[in-house]
């Protein structure tokens, strides 16, 4: 029987993530619940305790096998179980009004098995409102951030050890040195490759598919490219046929671009349909981000049966593809315990009820971002589509923050007064924009109106620091900007929202803004250097009737954490002068929140 470590999920974001480091260093590893039986764990070699949304204080926590701690093997709790195992042992849990989320510097308190190999001080990622503030005396405290916040702690005799931060993203530094020194403590024998997946994974689709067909998906991007591509390899082309959707949310020439990129790959077996103006339709007036992301995903469930019918082909004969990846299920809380983030257009009710009847297959569903590029890598697929960035299903329409002219937002002032403890010894101005954005904080969903900073200093690692503390110290704020331009010459501090919805205008617009803004990067050699480049339209101005722009280029590698991507100033000003050219944009911000405590989009 093949070794394996048990990861316990207690509703993270990062338990499938923590679980795929682990088989990068070649330990095989099975993913179960907190609350499973021992004699289930008893063959493991190990366990890893996830991170989870919940307090370890609140009366509303995941079940948990207390009986699982007694179990003699090597244990490691990150965040949450970090918490739960302090908790256990007899220490203290508090909420001391201050979380800690993104970038936090560890230092060294005392020896562990997990620092061989690791120099202090080091950068860890953080993401918790709760702390240990009295470490079990059966425990001795082994790391400290920068703020005195206790980050790490080892058994005194036994091979037991807490991070509260997470080793497994690689914003933590040394984080995959950490996991390997558990893995060589666990004893682990076994070895697992992205070679292994494609094989177990084609053999495994084979038999999924069975006697029927699969109508797929395809959107251009690198996840429903690698599916389709994947998919060929397992069923042949006469069982898989591509469908490509425009949907009237695509960048400025995309279409055509995808549908080229396609044609030059040999692919015979891909249609293409223009069912734009049922998306637009479907969308007017909305204004809520989670109801139009569940209206666009049941829309292209309408448009597939539409498509079908109109070749005369039986639903009930085909399953329906997609290139869905693990953080997909994650943010649409598609796990025990886990909190939805934002609804993906993939895992609506109408995708779910397809999956419940066994009319869904996904290939990619238990991968991250940077594996699907490795199997497309390993498929033969060009690098043109291997290393796109990603472009998700619905498009521009995230992008579009909508209103109906009638919000109100109660907690602004208290936000700003907050925002004004915080920067008393700072020097620069301050405002709460009269927007929502969403966020993720320990593990939930935040929705909140982001804070934007102006006229400070041109010095990154300082708008960094003063993101970070805002975020941590002021509980209402998942998000904060920096004003990089405007062409009022309006000197009020008074942002105004107005009525505004996901319409043609509008995408138009930010197609315009997004097509000069890709262009700028691409020109400039930037666009190897980030993961992801978002342009986002807000309905607000000082004259209430002109909108805003807010550049939000990322780094990242999972999609699961991210950091800000760092542009030269010179560059920046050039781009924002020929974005405030463009008529109706009176404002250009540049998103400077690390993930977490911002998603990557702001809906």
């Amino acid at each position: 029987m093949q070794d394996f470590i048990a990861v316990l999920d207690f509703g993270s974001q990062y338990a499938h993530l923590i679980s795929k480091r682990i088989r990068h260093i070649g330990a095989y590893t099975k993913i179960f619940s907190p609350s499973s039986n021992e004699n289930l764990l008893a063959r493991a070699k190990g366990m890893v305790l996830s991170g989870g949304p919940a307090s370890v204080n609140s009366s509303n926590v995941p079940e948990f096998n207390s009986k699982l701690l007694e179990l003699d093997k090597p244990i490691l709790g990150l965040c949450y179980g970090h918490q739960l195992i302090a908790q256990s042992f007899g220490g203290l849990i508090s909420n001391t009004g201050k979380g800690e989320f993104g970038k936090a510097i560890l230092e060294h308190k005392s020896d562990s098995p997990l620092w061989e190999n690791i120099s202090f001080p080091n950068q860890v990622w953080m993401s918790h409102q709760d702390s240990v503030t009295k470490c079990p005396e059966e425990f001795e405290v082994t790391a400290e951030t920068e703020t005195g916040s206790l980050a790490a702690m080892k058994h005194r005799n036994r091979p037991i050890f807490t991070l509260q931060f997470h080793p497994e993203v690689t914003d933590t530094s040394h984080g995959r040195t950490m996991l390997k020194n558990f893995v060589k403590a666990c004893g682990v024998r076994s070895r697992w490759s992205m070679e292994t997946f494609i094989d177990v994974t084609t053999k495994r689709l084979s038999n999924e598919v069975g006697k029927s067909k699969v109508l797929m998906f395809l959107s251009g991007g690198v996840d429903s490219s690698v599916a389709f591509a994947l998919l060929n390899e397992a069923l042949g082309k006469d069982k898989l046929l591509g469908l490509y959707i425009n949907n009237g949310f695509m960048r400025k020439h995309e279409s055509e671009g995808i549908l080229k990129r396609y044609s030059q790959l040999g692919y015979k077996n891909i249609q293409s349909r223009n069912y734009s103006s049922f998306f637009l339709d479907a969308v007017s007036g909305q204004v809520d981000p989670q109801t139009k992301r569940q209206i666009i995903g049941a829309t292209f469930i309408k448009m597939r049966d539409r498509f079908l019918n109109e070749l005369n082909l039986n639903p009930q004969d085909w399953m329906l593809g997609q290139g869905t990846l693990y953080p997909d299920i994650i943010e649409s809380g598609g796990t025990e315990n886990s909190e939805v983030i934002k609804y993906h257009h993939n895992r609506v009710k109408e995708v779910l009820d397809l999956e419940s009847s066994g009319h869904v297959v996904e290939p990619l569903k238990d991968l991250y971002k940077d594996e699907v590029r490795q199997v497309g890598t390993l498929l033969g697929l060009p690098e043109s589509i291997v290393w796109r960035h990603p472009f998700p299903g619905p498009g521009l329409s995230i992008n579009v923050l909508c209103a109906r002219g009638n919000e109100s937002f109660p907690e602004i002032e208290k936000t700003l007064k907050e925002v004004r403890d915080s920067l008393k010894d700072c020097e620069c101005d301050h405002l709460v924009l009269p927007v929502r954005s969403v966020g993720v904080q320990g593990d939930q969903r935040t929705y909140a109106s982001p804070v934007a900073l102006l006229n400070t200093p041109r010095d990154w690692d300082w708008l960094e620091s003063q993101a970070t503390r805002i975020t941590n110290e002021v509980r209402t704020v998942n998000r904060v900007v920096l004003l990089l331009g405007s062409n009022t010459k309006d000197s009020s501090d008074q942002f105004n929202f107005h009525k505004a919805f996901c319409s043609k205008d509008r995408l138009d617009l930010l197609r315009e803004a997004d097509y000069k803004a890709t262009k700028f990067f691409e020109k400039h050699s930037l666009m190897p250097k980030i993961f992801q480049l978002l342009v986002i339209l807000l309905p607000v101005s000082k004259n209430g009737e002109e909108e805003s722009l807010v550049l939000r280029p990322v780094v990242s590698e999972d999609v699961m954490t991210a950091q800000f991507a760092r542009i030269d100033w010179k560059l920046l000003d050039h781009l924002v002068e020929s974005l405030l050219d463009i008529s109706g944009i009176e404002n250009v911000f540049y998103d400077i929140t690390h993930k977490p405590p911002a998603t990557f989009g702001w809906e």
